[in-house]
């Protein structure tokens, strides 16, 4: 096993993890809701493909760190875990930047005029069902997911083992979830992209 990297003080790590949490869940939420008319010269939906490739990435990772983890490498699975961490931050501030920037696309609005008509929902048929489930579950684990992740990362980097692979269990699918799905939600939602 790997030395601690921090020291124990769950009173302080509870504090930061829920402010964190809130913090970056608040964000999200009320950042989400704003749509910045500002004249780019580029694509601002880069910033949703970088997302999906990020995502995509952590999925990787997550695979790679639970195979090193099983094989008992674990400097290997620290750092793949790590990198995954920091992948999770460059997705958030571009997830925020396309929402500020791109607005909502709507599932099925083939003319692109923010409105889905009838037509518009019968030509992509029970696809439309299939993508809202998909991106229901999404959006409701991705804002539930960070407090366990960082709770995970902390047992782990305190050397409480035990309890770190005992969260982590509930952590690694629920991430891994939220990282697949989203490249799924981005290749579903693109061609809807004004």
């Amino acid at each position: 096993m790997l030395q601690p990297s921090l020291p124990k003080n769950d009173k302080q790590a509870r504090w930061l993890i829920a402010i964190f949490s809130v913090v970056v869940f608040t964000a999200v939420v009320i950042l989400g809701k704003v749509k910045l008319e500002v004249d780019v010269n580029f694509d601002v939906h880069i910033f949703a493909t970088i997302n999906a490739f990020i995502n995509a990435t952590i999925a990787l990772l997550l695979v790679a760190a639970l195979v090193m983890v099983k094989q008992k490498k674990y400097l290997a699975h620290k750092r793949l875990m790590m990198a995954a961490l920091l992948l999770s931050i460059a997705f958030l501030v571009s997830y925020i930047l396309h929402h500020l920037l791109a607005g909502e696309a709507k599932f099925g609005d083939s003319d692109h005029d923010g409105i889905v008509s009838e037509a518009e929902k019968l030509a992509v048929g029970g696809m439309r069902m299939v993508y809202f489930i998909i991106l229901i579950t999404h959006i409701f684990l991705a804002a539930i997911i960070l407090p366990f992740i960082l709770f995970t990362a902390y047992r782990g980097l305190t050397g409480e083992y035990a309890r770190h692979r005992k969260i982590a269990k509930i952590t690694w699918p629920l991430w891994f979830y939220v990282a697949v799905t989203g490249p799924v939600v981005y290749f579903m939602i693109s061609p809807y992209y004004s």
